[in-house]
Order: C-alpha cells, then structure tokens, then sequence
C-alpha cells in the first residue's frame, strides 16, 4: 500500500508540473491581436517590455554613425512578438550567432545571438531594429526578408524566452517615452518620425 500510494503521489507531481508548463509554454507563445491604424508620422514600440537605454550611441554594423538609441527589455512574463514600429520597405536584413549574456549588459547588442533590420520609412528615414537574445533565450526568429514592404503594427519576428529589442532613430527624432517605462508593443508610441 504504500508503494502505491509513492507511485500515485510521483505520477501527481509529474501531471501537475505538465500541466503548469503547458499553461506557461501557452502563455509566454500568447499572440494578442492588436489592430493598429499605420500612421506614417509614428514611431510603435516594437516590443512588450521596460525601456532600459534612451541614449545617443554608435551605431557600428550598419549606419556607423551616431543614433538615438531606445532598448526594450523583456522579462520572461513579457509577450515575445515583436511588431513592425514604422511601416515601409526592408533594406537590410542580417542574423548574427553569438554569445548569451543578460539582455540587459551594455555589451549585448554586440555580442549576443541578434538580428539586424533596417526599414527605410516612405519619407525615406531609415529606422533600425535589433533582436538581441538574452542569458535564457536561444533562438531569434526573423520573419523580414530584404526588399519586403512591412506595415507598421504587423509581426517582425519573435524570441524566445527573455531578451530585448533595441531601435536605432536619427539623433534629432522626439523621444515620446521615458526611461524605466513600461511599453505595449503596438500600443505605446516610442517616438516621432523626422
């Protein structure tokens, strides 16, 4: 009797701890729909998160220049879909293998697992976003392929289990959010175009 008892008390755990990481795997995959009117005069988070940078930075893989640089950081609780902030054509693409440091260290955007795309807006203003993957997250999914016209508000990509999404602006661009704030991806406006 009491080796059955064991036996049924393992198969307890083992079904309830099933079911809480379906329901977590459920949760952290969620893809809300939120409908978005494109406005070309608008910046869109491009990620569910907390703004961890507002700072002009180097930017060295594709402008080389300096930019205003705005870094979403999302926690594990956080929606993992990123969404188009500006509506436009793709001008670059380019996935980065690399390391899996915490999304939140400086040295990240540079030498963690990322992704690079480029979307030159209609007014010819060309806005940069960056997939970084964090100390859990092993995989970025990209879905812009270059030359692709992208709207504003649609799915970028995804990744998977904590990471952040970095924005590269022209240094002159109206920053509409603050720092520690929480943003909606879609939903909270980062900014005004140029």
């Amino acid at each position: 009797g009491i080796i059955w008892s064991d036996i049924s008390l393992v198969k307890w755990i083992f079904l309830l701890s099933s079911v809480l990481l379906f329901i977590f795997i459920l949760f952290f995959f969620r893809l809300p729909a939120r409908h978005l009117e494109p406005d070309p005069e608008l910046i869109y988070a491009p990620a569910d998160g907390k703004v961890v940078v507002i700072e002009e930075t180097f930017e060295n893989e594709y402008f080389k220049d300096t930019r205003l640089q705005i870094s979403i950081f999302m926690s594990p609780l956080n929606m993992h879909s990123n969404r188009y902030p500006v509506s436009g054509h793709v001008t670059y693409v380019k996935y980065h293998p690399g390391n899996y440091m915490v999304a939140w260290h400086p040295k990240s955007s540079e030498l963690n697992e990322r992704s690079t795309i480029v979307i030159e807006t209609e007014k010819g203003t060309e806005i940069l976003i960056r997939q970084i993957a964090g100390a859990i997250a092993r995989r970025i999914v990209t879905y812009a392929k270059k030359d692709q016209k992208v709207i504003q508000g649609d799915e970028l990509g995804f990744i998977k289990f904590g990471s952040r999404v970095d924005i590269f602006l022209p240094t002159d661009t109206e920053v509409n959010v603050e720092m520690f704030q929480q943003v909606r991806a879609s939903r909270t406006i980062l900014a005004k175009v140029i």
